[in-house]
């Protein structure tokens, strides 16, 4: 019995010294908090290591879709594992207007540091403006051409992301016919880059093929995107092809293709999550689609910003390694913009290695 009650004791010491030293050390960069691989970032950006808890914001375009909810995964996972105050918000339907007065609330708070995907970069360039004057740090993701901004991060190059999507719908349209694109909006920087790289891969290596219309601008809804297509289709029932720059058109056109039997007299080609595009996938009604974990993105943009907060902002540069998936080598392409930093890729995915996703 001395010998239970010795041991007894003993576990519950051991429990109570494993809670104090927990405790102690805080939280920990682990991939056991969500499901970016933590693991190669930095420790010295954590509350406990910077003896401060920064509050930051990160705005997305659209609040509610898989996108950004899978970024609001990154973000809160940041949370967990830093102990700043980091949180997600967006409105809740793709509205520049909307996003300018979350931002314009973010600044009334008094938050040190604001990460955003701008749905209108014109739109938000003065109350960015308006938040650095204030002493709030600007992080911002998908929008190259952005001026009020300590910092740009962009996944990867937007053109020739835009490229490789032309290049797989290319070969699918066998370098014939007219395909249309789709953008979230005119003045989403990023996606009207990807385009750009698109349309001009295709004049160099497919030029047999057509743009039909001018860019159609869906508002990074599925439904929209399923209804400016199909009406399109109405009009050049000769369509071929649809690139996609928004996510959601990944759905809308796979719905469409799926609903009229054009599966092999109707290709689609652009960015899209499997948890949106799946079904659409598996039933060959969407071949391809690219896209990088947004997870991450989020995560990125949040270092990012812990970084700069804690007096770390000379190690934000060519050459940096953020220990993410994506980000580790930072480029800086423009010398004359050596705060637009570029990552290293993007992910194909199709029908055979979609099982590898579950996102």
């Amino acid at each position: 019995m001395k010998k239970l009650l010795s041991s007894l004791a003993l576990t519950a010491t051991l429990a109570v010294s494993t809670v104090a030293v927990a405790l102690a050390t805080g939280p920990t960069l682990a991939a056991s908090n969500g499901p970016v691989d933590t693991s190669n970032v930095r420790k010295d950006i954590s509350a406990q290591a910077t003896k401060k808890t920064y509050t930051i914001a990160t705005v997305v375009k659209v609040d509610g879709i898989a996108w950004f909810d899978r970024m609001r995964e990154g973000v809160e996972q940041f949370k967990k594992d830093t102990g700043h105050d980091t949180f997600m918000v967006g409105p809740s339907q793709a509205d520049a207007a909307a996003q300018v007065q979350i931002v314009e609330n973010l600044i009334a708070q008094g938050v040190d540091a604001i990460c955003i995907v701008p749905f209108s970069v014109e739109a938000v360039e003065p109350v960015l403006k308006k938040a650095r004057d204030r002493g709030i740090l600007v992080i911002s993701h998908e929008a190259s051409n952005i001026q009020n901004t300590d910092f740009e991060l962009e996944a990867f190059d937007n053109k020739a992301y835009g490229a490789k999507l032309m290049e797989v719908l290319g070969k699918a349209m066998n370098g014939e016919g007219k395909y249309v694109a789709t953008v979230g909006s005119l003045t989403s920087k990023s996606q009207n880059e990807w385009i750009d790289g698109a349309v001009a891969y295709q004049k160099e290596h497919f030029p047999k093929m057509s743009m039909a219309t001018e860019r159609l601008e869906t508002y990074d809804d599925a439904n929209t995107d399923y209804n400016k297509l199909k009406e399109t289709l109405t009009t050049y029932p000769d369509l071929k092809g649809i690139i996609g720059g928004p996510m959601p058109t990944s759905a809308g056109a796979g719905r469409l293709i799926t609903e009229r039997g054009l599966k092999g007299k109707l290709f689609f080609s652009g960015t899209g999550l499997v948890s949106v595009a799946g079904e659409y996938l598996k039933n060959g009604s969407v071949n391809y689609i690219q896209f990088w974990d947004p997870a991450v993105a989020g995560y990125a943009m949040n270092v990012m910003a812990a970084m700069a907060l804690s007096g770390k902002k000379g190690d934000i540069k060519p050459g940096l390694n953020l220990g993410l998936d994506g980000y580790t080598n930072l480029t800086a392409p423009d010398a004359s913009k050596p705060n637009l930093l570029y990552g290293q890729g993007w992910v194909g995915v199709t029908q055979e290695n979609m099982k590898d996703y579950n996102f």
